[in-house]
């Protein structure tokens, strides 16, 4: 079982992925795969704050969820 330092680099740098996704795929016009990404977005977001992570330095797209509430 990961320790909670392994699992929140893990997700830390699949959030990072998905965060340079959706910026290429906004980029490219490309609606519905920013759409998926961002529920991607949307979950790593929610379980890096449940880990305690500071998003504030870490998260390039500010998105919020579907509501227009943040999620923090």
């Amino acid at each position: 079982m990961p320790t909670n330092g392994e699992m929140i680099e893990r997700v830390v740098l699949e959030f990072q992925k998905v965060q340079a996704h959706m910026k290429n795929a906004k980029k490219e016009n490309a609606t519905e795969t920013y759409e998926g990404l961002k529920n991607d977005y949307l979950s790593l977001k929610a379980v890096l704050a449940s880990l305690g992570v500071n998003l504030t330095d870490i998260d390039k797209i500010k998105e919020e969820n579907q509501s227009g509430a943040s999620l923090l």
